[in-house]
C-alpha cells in the first residue's frame, strides 16, 4: 500500500491506495488562512504539521498504515516557510496568493534582465523569489537568519525525515529553477541575496529522499518508509487523473483554477502570464494558466448571499437558472495571473439592477470564473500548443451543472473522470508506487481513472455565453486603472 499527502490551501488531505492503485481510504483535516493586512496571505507550518498528523491517526482507523510501503508528497506551490539554523520556522509562511511583492519582481527582473528565459515564466507575487526579497528589504533580522527556504509540501518531509529536499515541479515554480536544466540556478539566487546551500536538494518526482523518522513511524504505526520527492499539486493531480504525456491537459477547479498542459520540451508565453513548469516525472515539463480564485468565489457567493453550502447553493442554481442573466462578474477576489498578471486587480459585479437577485449573482460568479479560465486557455492556445483531451479535476468539478457550463463557455468537449476531487493527494501515492515498487512502471502506476462522463459543447448555450463574455473581456481594461 502506498501513502499520499496532499497539503492543501484550506485542508490537508490523505489517502492510501493498495498495489493495485485502489483508493482504501482517505481522510482531512480543515486549515486556516491569515490575512493580517491588504495583499498577505499566510499560514501557520506548525499548523500544517499538526493537520497531517491529526489526518494521519484518523487514518489509520480506517486501513493497517502498517502496510504502507511507500509515501509521496504534494502541496500548494510556491509558499515561502523560512526555517533558522537549529530547523525552527522564523514567521509565518507566505502563501502562493499573496500579492505583497509586486515593487520585489520589478527589481528581479531589472537585475537578471534574462530571467524569463532562465526560468521560462515572468516574475509574479505569487511565486517565491519576491517574496524572499520582500522580507530581506522589510524583515532583514529575520532574514540573515534564513538557513534553509523550503516550499510547504517540504517542510512535511523535513518533519517527516529529517531531510531538507524538494521536487522540480514544485522547485520550478520559486523562480529559482533553470528549467532547462532542471537545476538551481546560482544567478537568480544571488539576486534575493541566497545560495544554493539555503536551497532543498532536487530530487525527480518518483526518487526517493529520506524514509520516514523511526519515532514519527511509530506514533503513526508505520514502518520507516521511503518517502519520494512527489510533486506540486498541479503537477500530482495531473498524474492522479493520468495527464502523463504530450497532447493530454486537465482543467482543476480548486481554491484557483488551473488549466494544464503536458509537454515534451520547454515552451513559454510569459508576456500572458502564462507558467511553465518541469512535470513530476523525469524529461517532462508542462505548460499551465492560472486564475487565483475559482472554487473559493463559490464559497464567498455562497457565504454573501446566505446559503447554507455550496451544494445546496448550486442544486437550486440548477433547478432554476436564470434565463435573461445580464449580471457580469469579474472574479478577481485576490488578484490576477494569467493574463492579467495584476495582484492589486479585484473582483466586480456589472450589470446589476432591481430584478437581480442571489441566483442571477451565483450565475455570474460561476460563468466569470468560467471566463477568466478561457481566457488563459487562449494564452496557452496563442503560444502554439493544444492539447488533445482536457480532463476535469478539483472540488468544483464535483458540479455537473458548472462541468456543463465550462464546455459551453469553452466551446471544448471536456471529459470527468472518478479520483479528480482528490488528484494531488493520489497523484503523490502514485508517485509513491513508481519509486518503490519493484519493476513499477508509467503506465501502470498512472492511468486514467475510470472515465465517469463527458461534456459536449451546446452551440447555442456557446453562442449566448460568448455573448456575456465580450462584456467580461471589455470590462477589465475599462476599469483595471481604478484598482
Amino acid at each position: 500500500m502506498y501513502l499520499g499527502i496532499d497539503l492543501g490551501t484550506s485542508a490537508v488531505k490523505v489517502i492510501v491506495i493498495d498495489d493495485n492503485g485502489q483508493l482504501l481510504a482517505q481522510q482531512s483535516a480543515a486549515l486556516s488562512v491569515q490575512n493580517p493586512q491588504p495583499l498577505f496571505s499566510e499560514q501557520d507550518p506548525h499548523q500544517w504539521w499538526q493537520a497531517t498528523d491529526q489526518a494521519i491517526r484518523a487514518l489509520s482507523d480506517k486501513v493497517e498504515l502498517g502496510a504502507v510501503d511507500g509515501i509521496g508528497l504534494s502541496g500548494q506551490m510556491h509558499g515561502a516557510t523560512l526555517l533558522d539554523s537549529s530547523g525552527n520556522v522564523l514567521r509565518p509562511a507566505i502563501l502562493w496568493n499573496d500579492g505583497r511583492s509586486a515593487l520585489q519582481c520589478r527589481q528581479l527582473e531589472a537585475e537578471v534582465p534574462d530571467s524569463r528565459i532562465r526560468t521560462g515564466n515572468l516574475m509574479m507575487p505569487g511565486f517565491t523569489a519576491s517574496k524572499l526579497l520582500w522580507v530581506r528589504q522589510h524583515e532583514p533580522e529575520i532574514f540573515k537568519q534564513v538557513a534553509k527556504v523550503l516550499l510547504p509540501k517540504d517542510y512535511l518531509r523535513y518533519k517527516m525525515t529529517g531531510q531538507f529536499a524538494s521536487d522540480m515541479s514544485d522547485a520550478a515554480g520559486t523562480m529559482w529553477l533553470n528549467l532547462k536544466n532542471r537545476d538551481w540556478d546560482d544567478t537568480l539566487l544571488a539576486a534575493t541575496g541566497l545560495t544554493r546551500e539555503q536551497m532543498p536538494k532536487l530530487y525527480e518526482g518518483p526518487e526517493v529522499t529520506g524514509t520516514l523518522r523511526e519515532e514519527i513511524a511509530k506514533a503513526w504505526g508505520m514502518k520507516a518508509v521511503p518517502v519520494v520527492a512527489g510533486g506540486g499539486d498541479n503537477a500530482a493531480g495531473a498524474l492522479g487523473v493520468g495527464i502523463t504525456k504530450p497532447g493530454q491537459a486537465m482543467l482543476s477547479l480548486g481554491t484557483s483554477g488551473v488549466y494544464f498542459a503536458v509537454t515534451d520540451g520547454v515552451y513559454s508565453n510569459p508576456e500572458a502570464a502564462l507558467h511553465s513548469f518541469c512535470h513530476a516525472l523525469p524529461n517532462r515539463w508542462h505548460l499551465m494558466s492560472v486564475i487565483l480564485s475559482a472554487a473559493s468565489c463559490l464559497d464567498w457567493v455562497a457565504k454573501i448571499t446566505h446559503y447554507s453550502d455550496v451544494a445546496t447553493m448550486l442544486g437550486e442554481l440548477e433547478q432554476s437558472s436564470p434565463e435573461s442573466q445580464q449580471v457580469v462578474f469579474l472574479p478577481y477576489l485576490s488578484g490576477e495571473r494569467t493574463p492579467h498578471n495584476n495582484p492589486n486587480a479585484t473582483g466586480v459585479f456589472f450589470g446589476l439592477t432591481h430584478q437581480t437577485d442571489r441566483l442571477s449573482l451565483v450565475q455570474a460568479v460561476l460563468e466569470g470564473v468560467s471566463f477568466a479560465m478561457a481566457d488563459g486557455i487562449e494564452a496557452m492556445h496563442e503560444s502554439g500548443y493544444q492539447s488533445d483531451e482536457i480532463t476535469l479535476i478539483g472540488g468544483g468539478a464535483k458540479s455537473a451543472y458548472w462541468r456543463q457550463l465550462l464546455a459551453d463557455v469553452l466551446n471544448l468537449p471536456l471529459t470527468y473522470r472518478a479520483g479528480g476531487d482528490i488528484g494531488p493527494a493520489l497523484g503523490a501515492a502514485r508517485l509513491a508506487m513508481l519509486g518503490c515498487k519493484a519493476g513499477a512502471s508509467l503506465d501502470k502506476c498512472c492511468p486514467k481513472p475510470e472515465l465517469l462522463a463527458t461534456y459536449t459543447p451546446n452551440l447555442s448555450h456557446h453562442q449566448q455565453l460568448n455573448e456575456r463574455r465580450k462584456t467580461f473581456k471589455a470590462l477589465y481594461p475599462a476599469v483595471k486603472e481604478l484598482f
